[in-house]
Order: structure tokens, then C-alpha cells, then sequence
């Protein structure tokens, strides 16, 4: 996950903003880069690599300058080439950016038609030159970023310096954290409190759709309706518990908002959109040569390979066996030459699903690892790494890494169609298209927050619940029940729909919620009719679909959670929102530990 960081100082900054960078590391980078303003001009330094790469720069090429920015990228959008790194900049603008603008082609397309020239391959450059080119025709820096926000589609979170105006910065978010310090006659910008940490503890987090103008005076804080704001300053303290949690009152509640931005970002490694392809971190791997795939997992990753499952024999026509890594090698299971076994696990650790990897090595299988810590176990001993770009995750119950897991399967599954020669390029194009699409349906998601927290005391008196899902939607079923018994203690159970009346339905009474995942689609029919049977026998159905879907079959419900209508190739990712939501505010009500909950740790590398 990316890190900013920008100071409107007495002196000169760009020391302090490389000490900034140097905290937010643990994201993960392979890039990093300063820009001021001195002598009436926008000055850069930027490099490949780690901070020593770019402390190396600055001590061969010194930048002055009181006012400046400064970023650790992820190689996503573009190769991890120094023209790529961040910040972006034209003769008038600098600017730094977290997260994904979605519509960047059009634009791009539309400014290079009117001659703008673009430096790099990201989409990042684009909003420079939008910025830019308003400043040019006599805008003011705050007029042509208001007229430049809304016409950007995404997550992001900006910090942009100007040339004309050396003790100004103007930031802004949508879907991506960015807060605001303050100092003695300075004022700060940082993707979290955690960057800012050593140069004030006075912080100030933008609401989302917010945009804030700062001086070395303070802040002027606007709505996403450019309306004049405040936004409460807090004392961040001394510990990273409350830094990092930013203002959620869990670190749970935290990640699964942050899912809009890390799956964007983590998609980004892996699309191609200037041609609309997928592609994967290591390019020369013989996908082709793939006979047979086995994912294992545990817990939550288990259940993204289940939806990996329907998503590689669905695209690749490639059979995929999946196993819990626990059982795996107690089995004795028979591995095929020309196999590759897929791990995924968020801290690369997981002891079982390293034990079941070695396995599968000493099998002669190709290893592929899916993980979040790139330099884990399993990342080295894979020959294929593909990472996920959740940044870190302190709540024991996983969200915002099961998501970006998703993300990287699906992309996986398309790179192997292809290979197969399964995928056209037509084919490619829309599944990209709809896969870019999922972030801001991540957002569309989140919107329904406060409606699940409102129906969340209808599960927490419950003692036992149940989860029904079809296809790719049974997983999310599992990881629904997972979640709530996780951190609520409440006994849950998911089932596919179709199983309900092969012993399961004589569960059903009046005391057990019943909660039904059926976007609409090819088996909402078939999910609905399970539905209707849970509800004949008196059961209390939560039915969370679109609007199309409530509309049909909301009826007779206790409760309905309307998600944003999306192809069915990333409602899994958009009904974990949900399903995470749900397990937060009712264990909320209940009064558990969501961060922490019992018996439960963050990473299992025992068997």
C-alpha cells in the first residue's frame, strides 16, 4: 500500500520527508521519490529500489525547499522504473497519489488529444495534467482542483504541490485515508497519523469525498460539495495502536473500509489497461504447461481458493482440487506431473500451508504463493509470487486480505485462460473492464453501513445462524459464518443452498436467522426457491442481494442489505463487505473483542 507525506515547513524539508517515508516502509515499496518548490520551480528526486536509493540521490543532488511531498509506490500501474515513481509533475504541479483513478484512459485520451505529453504509464499522470492545465489558463490552485475532483473515477488520496504557490499543498481522499497535521507554523499531510508521528501528534482525518487546502497557518477543509468544514483535531499520542486505527474504533472497522483502495491497488499489479490484458509478476512462467491445479489454505484463505476454484475451471477448463492445508498431506495425495499447487496465505507463514507446499515440492509440483508479505516464507520458496497489496492487517479476523486475495485469483484465472488459449482477446477486454470495475463497487458497498448496523441486534441475541450461498456465493456463505463466529461467538453455519433439504432444514425454526446471499443472476432463482423453503418453515430470512433481486424476493424477509448490482465475476468481493459488516456491528452489539478475539491469533505457525 502506497505512503505520502507533505510538510509546509520553516526549513528545508526534504530530510524529514524521506524520515516520514522511512514509517510508512512496512507498506511495502519498490520506489519512492521527493518534490519542493525553490527559486520559483518544481524540483524532483525519485529512484528505483529502497529510501537508500533515493537518500543516495538526495545526497548527490541536494533539494532545497520549505514546502514539499514525497512517496513509496508499489510498481502497479507502470514498471518499477524511476519515470513511473511518484511524484508526477508538469512545469506547474507536483502531486503524489494512493489508489486507482478508474476512467484514467479517457482522460489520458483527451489530453494527449489537446497535446498534453505524458511522461510515464501510470494513471496517476493524468490528474497532473488536468490540475495542470487549469492553473495554466488562469484557474487558482483551489478552483482547478475542485473542478478536477469530480471528474476523477476511483479511490484515491492526492497531496499536490504548486509552483505559483510555494506555501500551499492541497490533499484530498475518496476511498483512500489521508489526514491532516498540525505543527508549530507548519502543517502536515500524511497517508497515516503514523508517518507524522515524529513531527506532531495534533492530526485531523478527511472524511471521505473531503479536500483541504493547507498553509503554514493551518487547514481549510472542504466537503466533496466544496462546502467549508471541520473536522475534529485529536491527539494521536504515543502508541501505534491508536496511530494506526486512524478514526474507527477498531482496527477491523478500519480494514474492511480500506478494502476499496488495497484491491485497487492490488489489481493494478496485475491488469493492463492501456491494452485491457491481465498479466502477472513474472511473465516468462509457463502457464501453458498446467495440467492440474491444487490450492490449499487455511481458514479465510481457504475459502478465496474455493471461489478460485469455480473461477479457473469456469475460464481455464483446467481441473483444480483444493484441500484445507491441515488434511493435505495426511491424505496422501496424488500429485500429477505438469501440477501446480496454488497457496495462499496472508502471512506467508501458515504453518500447515507451508508443510503442505514442501509437500508438494518434494512431488515436483510448481509452487504459485498468494500472500500480502512478500519477503514471507512461502513468497521465497514459490516460484511464482503473487502478491496481494492489502497492506498490513492487525485485526485477527481477515477482510481486507481476503478480498485482495480474491482480486489476485481472479487475475490468475484469466492469465491461465489465456495461456490455454481459452480466453480471446474480446473476452479478456470485458472480463478487465469488469474487474476494474470492482473497487467502486467496494465503495458502493460500504455505503450500506449504517443500514446493517441498525439490523444488527435482529442476529446478536441469536445462538445459532445460518448462511446460504450458491456457486462462487457458497464460499462466501462459509466466510460469512466464519466471520461471526470469529469475533461474536456466535454459533453460524453456511451451506450451499441446495443442500438445505438434505438435512440441514430441520434446523430451521423461529429463533434461527437464516442469511441469504443471492445476487441476482443466473441461480438467483434457484438460491430464492431455497429461500422460500427456510420461510415456509418459519424462519427468519436476511436476504442481501441487489435491487433487482430485493425487489423480486424481498418480501417476507426481516431484513434486506441491497448491494450495488455488479457482473458476477467480483460479487464475491463485493459480498464480503456485507458479510463482514454484519459480523462486525453484531459482535459490537455484543460487546466482544473484535480486534482481538479469544482463543484466535493473527498468524498460526504451529500445526
Amino acid at each position: 500500500m502506497c505512503g505520502i507525506i507533505g510538510i509546509i515547513g520553516k526549513d528545508d524539508v526534504a530530510e524529514r520527508l524521506v524520515e516520514g517515508l522511512r514509517r510508512l516502509e512496512y507498506r511495502g515499496y519498490d520506489s519512492a521519490g521527493v518534490a519542493t518548490v525553490f527559486e520559483g520551480a518544481i524540483e524532483r528526486r525519485r529512484a528505483e529500489g529502497k529510501l537508500a536509493n533515493l537518500v543516495k540521490e538526495l545526497a548527490n543532488n541536494p533539494l532545497p525547499g520549505t514546502t514539499g511531498i514525497a512517496h513509496t509506490r508499489w510498481a502497479t500501474h507502470g514498471a518499477p522504473t524511476t519515470s513511473n515513481a511518484h511524484p508526477h509533475a508538469t512545469r506547474e504541479v507536483a502531486l503524489v497519489h494512493n489508489g486507482i483513478i478508474e476512467n484514467f484512459k479517457p482522460l489520458r485520451e483527451e489530453l494527449t488529444s489537446r497535446g498534453r505529453r505524458f511522461d510515464s504509464e501510470t494513471d496517476t499522470e493524468v490528474v497532473a495534467h488536468l490540475v495542470s492545465e487549469l492553473v495554466e489558463q488562469g484557474a487558482s490552485p483551489k478552483d482547478a482542483v475542485a473542478q478536477v475532483l469530480p471528474r476523477l473515477h476511483g479511490a484515491f488520496a492526492l497531496a499536490i504541490l504548486f509552483r505559483s504557490h510555494p506555501g500551499m499543498l492541497i490533499g484530498a481522499r475518496l476511498g483512500s485515508p489521508l489526514v491532516v497535521g498540525y505543527g508549530e507554523g507548519e502543517t502536515y499531510l500524511g497517508s497515516d497519523a503514523l508517518a507524522l508521528a515524529p513531527l506532531t501528534q495534533r492530526i485531523a482525518y478527511l472524511e471521505e469525498g473531503d479536500w483541504v487546502v493547507i498553509t503554514s497557518e493551518g487547514a481549510e477543509i472542504f466537503d466533496k460539495d466544496n462546502n467549508p468544514v471541520e473536522r475534529p483535531i485529536t491527539i494521536s499520542g504515543v502508541t501505534g495502536e491508536l496511530i494506526s486505527k486512524g478514526n474507527h474504533r477498531h482496527y477491523m472497522l478500519k480494514e474492511i473500509y480500506e478494502q476499496p483502495v488495497v484491491v485497487a491497488q492490488t489489481l493494478k499489479s496485475y491488469l493492463q489497461r492501456m491494452e485491457d490484458r491481465v498479466s502477472l509478476p513474472i511473465p516468462d512462467f509457463d502457464l501453458g504447461a498446467i495440467r492440474r491445479v491444487t490450492i490449499v489454505a487455511c481458514g479465510t484463505s481457504y475459502y478465496a481458493g474455493m471461489v478460485a476454484k469455480y473461477w479457473v475451471e469456469q475460464f481455464a477448463r483446467v481441473p483444480v482440487d483444493i484441500d484445507v492445508a491441515s488434511e493435505f498431506r495426511y491424505r496422501a495425495p496424488v500429485m500429477e506431473d505438469g501440477g501446480l499447487m496454488i497457496v495462499i496465505s496472508q502471512s506467508g507463514e501458515t504453518a500447515d500451508t507451508l508443510a503442505a507446499l514442501r509437500h508438494a515440492r518434494s512431488e515436483g509440483q510448481k509452487i504459485a504463493a498468494v500472500v500480502n508479505v512478500p519477503t514471507s516464507t512461502m513468497a521465497r520458496e514459490a516460484d511464482l509470487l503473487l502478491p496481494t497489496h492489502a497492506g498490513p492487517e492487525i485485526g485477527v479476523a481477515s477482510t481486507k486480505a481476503f478480498t485482495c486475495q480474491l482480486a489476485v485469483l481472479a487475475a490468475f484465472a484469466a492469465n491461465l485462460a489465456r495461456a490455454k488459449g481459452r480466453l480471446d482477446e474480446k473476452a479478456e477486454k470485458e472480463l478487465v473492464r469488469h474487474l476494474a470495475e470492482a473497487p467502486a463497487a467496494l465503495n458502493g458497498a460500504l455505503a450500506y453501513d449504517e443500514s446493517i448496523e441498525g439490523m444488527a441486534h435482529l442476529i446478536a441475541g441469536a445462538r445459532d445462524v445460518l448462511y446460504l450461498g450458491r456457486g462462487p456465493d457458497y464460499p462466501l456463505a462459509l466466510e460469512g459464518a466464519l466471520k461471526l463466529k470469529e469475533i461474536s461467538y456466535i454459533h453460524a453455519e453456511g451451506y450451499a443452498a441446495g443442500e438445505m433439504k438434505h438435512g440441514p432444514i430441520a434446523l430451521i425454526d423461529d429463533k434461527v436467522p437464516v442469511i441469504v446471499l443471492a445476487p441476482s443472476g443466473p441461480l438467483f432463482e434457484k438460491t430464492v426457491s431455497n429461500m422460500q423453503e427456510v420461510q415456509a418453515r418459519g424462519g427468519k430470512v436476511v436476504l442481501v442481494s441487489d435491487y433487482d433481486g430485493v425487489a423480486a424476493a424481498g418480501e417476507g424477509c426481516i431484513a434486506t442489505i441491497t448491494m450495488p448490482k455488479v457482473h458476477p465475476l467480483i460479487a464475491p468481493m463485493v459480498y464480503a463487505v456485507p458479510v463482514q459488516l454484519l459480523a462486525y456491528h453484531v459482535a459490537v452489539a455484543k460487546g466482544t473483542d473484535v480486534d482481538q478475539p479469544r482463543n484466535l491469533a493473527k498468524s498460526v505457525t504451529v500445526e
